[in-house]
């Protein structure tokens, strides 16, 4: 059996009790250097902002869908490092498991290493069938507890997750990124992005406990995704705790330093109650007929993933890819 990433720890437990508490709370994230909103124009030159003293600009997202509730429990330290050389995750990380309709979140501003929060996660298993990370290199908006991602907001009562991977100059001064009923909590581009996504939303989820068809969410949010892709890098994990929508674009890559597909990659593994399950030095899904899918910013381990096409689309749940959207540009 193949092995899955060493950066989270993904273990079923069918008879373990659900956590008595709830820590929440919500806001964003980008990539890169602290940049106030008012010189985002002065500071991106030609689309990419400038880089940091490691060479390496890019946030890393890692999305997880399970047909049965698993722990994930992240390395935050070693899911870093896989986006570029190893550094100190200073800007701000977190991550969310949904609970039903609500969400746990977890995150915090201040360094990884010198956080209790990480030591939190590594500790409990926080079952979920979707959990969703993001480590934060801030372009624009400082360093702060508001500005660290996942984003969370309500919708038609449930709660709605959103994180983000690029940069996005002039979002704040487009007319179409402009939402009327939700607001910024911090100053980042990524927190614009998705309040003008559940904008949009709000057209198809009219009342609580009616889940719109997943062919009409995965439209609404493909042609979100192909105007926010006008702005710049705009790759971003969403979900609405029914299924896990996933947008490849581009990133600054690694090897080449250029910014270029592919923007996401994702990985899917079936494990068979006879079999050992998955496990890697992080990683391990035990003892259950059960299929996961993971979704990252890079390839995780060496196992076959799969990139995502430049403005694909991918909705994925209960584990599996159901639904894809392949970008056709505009004749």
């Amino acid at each position: 059996m193949s092995v899955l990433p060493a950066e989270c720890d993904v273990r079923y437990r069918k008879h373990r009790p659900a956590l008595p508490w709830t820590v929440s709370a919500a806001r964003a994230s980008d990539v890169g250097l602290v940049v106030p909103p008012r010189e985002i124009s002065r500071r991106y030159r030609g689309g990419i902002p400038e880089t940091s003293s490691n060479g390496m600009t890019m946030c890393e997202l890692l999305g997880m869908s399970s047909d049965l509730p698993a722990t994930l429990s992240l390395s935050i330290a070693k899911l870093a490092e896989h986006g570029g050389p190893p550094t100190s995750i200073k800007d701000g990380w977190g991550v969310a498991y949904y609970e039903g309709a609500d969400i746990r979140l977890i995150k915090d501003a201040k360094p990884a290493n010198d956080s209790d929060w990480v030591a939190f996660i590594r500790d409990h298993d926080l079952r979920s069938s979707i959990a969703m990370a993001h480590i934060r290199k801030a372009t624009v908006g400082e360093p702060a507890y508001r500005n660290a991602q996942p984003f969370a907001r309500e919708l038609a009562g449930r709660m709605h997750l959103f994180a983000h991977n690029g940069w996005l100059p002039g979002i704040f001064d487009s007319s179409r990124f402009r939402s009327v009923q939700y607001s910024s909590i911090g100053e980042t581009d990524s927190e614009q992005a998705f309040c003008a996504l559940l904008d949009q939303l709000r057209d198809i989820w009219h009342r609580p406990g009616d889940v719109p068809p997943l062919e009409i969410r995965l439209a609404v949010v493909s042609s979100f995704a192909q105007s926010l892709r006008a702005l710049g890098p705009a790759n971003f994990l969403y979900s609405d705790g029914d299924a896990l929508f996933a947008h490849g674009d581009r990133r600054k890559q690694a090897a080449t330093a250029k910014v270029e597909p592919p923007g996401l990659v994702f990985l899917q593994r079936w494990c068979r109650g006879s079999e050992q399950g998955l496990v890697t030095s992080g990683v391990s899904v035990e003892a259950a007929d059960q299929t996961v899918t993971l979704v990252a910013s890079v390839a995780l381990t060496t196992d076959p993933w799969q990139a995502f096409a430049e403005g694909e689309v991918i909705a994925i749940s209960k584990g599996r890819t159901l639904l894809r959207h392949p970008y056709r540009p505009k004749e």
